[in-house]
């Protein structure tokens, strides 16, 4: 039997879901949470197989609990259940560490078959939300920020990258420390980023630097 608990703040979904998996021969609620402090206590005590999220909840909402219990039980196999499916919440759903991202517009049935591949080590992303998130990348894609560096900052920033200290740029491109400064404070502002090593982050992310 797969161990199963539920965590939703909608009663009649967790009654429906239960109802359903009570008929079924290879899987068993174990328990159900409304909210994912619930979810994270249970989850942490029962040790399901498979732990059903949804995502906005009171007290604690399901990016959150994912994040504690995959902190506490890194093993854990969380899927998403949800009505979202905007970029602001796939996204920081699959980074959380979630193992799948299925939709409440999904039958019981399919459910069900998320639950088993799921459980069997599979990564479950619905076509629709797979379709958002291709969109969202050629999106990305087509706007990406350090297609507004200059040749010059491009190669400073190549350099950031290597290690090198504002004074090292400076002498390696026959440029003025002032001149450095001013690049660096340029590729910082066009990349939106705060410091030094999250726009090295930021160019081995995008290829910019191998």
């Amino acid at each position: 039997m797969i161990k199963l608990l539920i965590v939703d703040d909608h009663e009649m979904v967790r009654l429906g879901l239960t109802s359903y998996f009570s008929i079924l021969d290879d899987i068993e609620v174990i328990g159900e949470a409304e909210n994912g402090a619930e979810g994270v206590e249970m989850a942490l005590k029962a040790y399901p197989d498979v732990i059903l999220m949804d995502l906005v909840m009171d007290v604690m909402d399901g990016i959150e609990a994912t994040k504690v219990i995959l902190e506490e039980w890194p093993k854990a196999k969380i899927l998403i259940l949800t009505s979202f499916i905007d970029d602001e919440k796939v996204y920081p759903a699959m980074e959380a560490g979630a193992s799948g991202y299925l939709l409440k517009t999904s039958s019981a049935s399919e459910i069900a078959q998320a639950i088993r591949r799921t459980y069997s080590g599979e990564a479950i992303i619905e076509d629709a939300v797979s379709k958002r998130l291709v969109e969202i990348e050629k999106h990305e894609n087509s706007t990406k920020l350090h297609d507004d560096l200059t040749n010059r900052e491009l190669e400073v920033l190549h350099l950031i990258a290597d290690g090198l200290s504002n004074q090292e740029i400076a002498d390696d491109l026959f440029i003025t420390l002032k001149t450095v400064k001013t690049h660096v404070s340029n590729i910082l502002s066009k990349l939106e980023v705060s410091d030094r090593t999250q726009a090295t982050i930021y160019a081995f992310k995008h290829d910019i630097v191998d």
